[in-house]
């Protein structure tokens, strides 16, 4: 028997993957980078996104691109970072408009991890990355991954909203069932694009309104002044 690799209801749905010959091809790969280079986030933390946020409890997906590729940033959680580490530019713009948004305060921190456990499905297109260089594992499988994770929460009865952000995250927009989901779209947080648009967007609380809408309950999206480690 094969080990159970995801520890949730997402086993249930994405073992099938692991079995695949591009994940075969990827694990390979990795083991290799993992062996040879530093890679982040470290290979423990990579299905973090899916371990903190099962399947039954997503109720929006904020989608990233692939992990910080600084020291002890990246643990599997899109634009969250591992608490005592400064926030990134983008992070620091997110927490930005979250307060202009919604009037509260932003964390001392940046880790993500409070969001995860409310139904925020923080998943990037490519799960890993070498340090120092962006895109490094770009093309190698995990885009083959995560869209299965997109498609799988299609079948959700209930609706999902997705937070895109930036061109990247709205490349996926063509596997997401909107006649059944939402989808809020924004430039990037980053420096360079936030001013066009991604402040003043009102992610947070337009992705409340529409849980309301459909009948679930809204995220708490106020994150505590003490990160959340497991």
């Amino acid at each position: 028997m094969t080990k159970r690799i995801l520890h949730n209801d997402w086993h249930d749905y994405l073992h099938k993957e692991f079995t695949k010959p591009y994940y075969l091809t990827l694990r390979e790969f990795l083991k290799e980078e993992y062996f040879t280079r530093t890679i982040y986030p470290h290979m423990n933390d990579i299905f973090n996104a899916l371990h903190y946020t099962p399947f039954s409890e997503v109720k929006a997906v904020i989608l990233g691109q692939d992990p910080y590729h600084g020291p002890n940033q990246a643990h599997g959680l899109s634009f969250s970072v591992q608490a005592g580490v400064p926030p990134p530019p983008s992070l620091e713009n997110i927490f930005a408009e979250m307060e202009s948004d919604l009037q509260i305060q932003r964390p001392p921190h940046g880790n993500l991890v409070h969001w995860a456990k409310e139904g925020v499905l923080l998943l990037n297109a490519v799960l890993t990355v070498r340090a120092g260089q962006a895109h490094s594992h770009r093309g190698k499988g995990w885009e083959t991954f995560t869209d299965q994770v997109i498609k799988t929460l299609n079948k959700k009865e209930t609706p999902v909203v997705y937070i895109l952000w930036g061109r990247a995250a709205q490349s996926k927009r063509s596997l997401i069932d909107t006649s059944k989901h939402f989808i809020l779209q924004a430039p990037h947080p980053s420096p360079l694009s936030a001013y066009r648009g991604f402040f003043g967007s009102k992610p947070f609380s337009q992705t409340n309104e529409l849980l309301i809408r459909s009948g679930q309950k809204p995220i708490n999206w106020e994150i505590p002044a003490t990160a959340i480690n497991n």
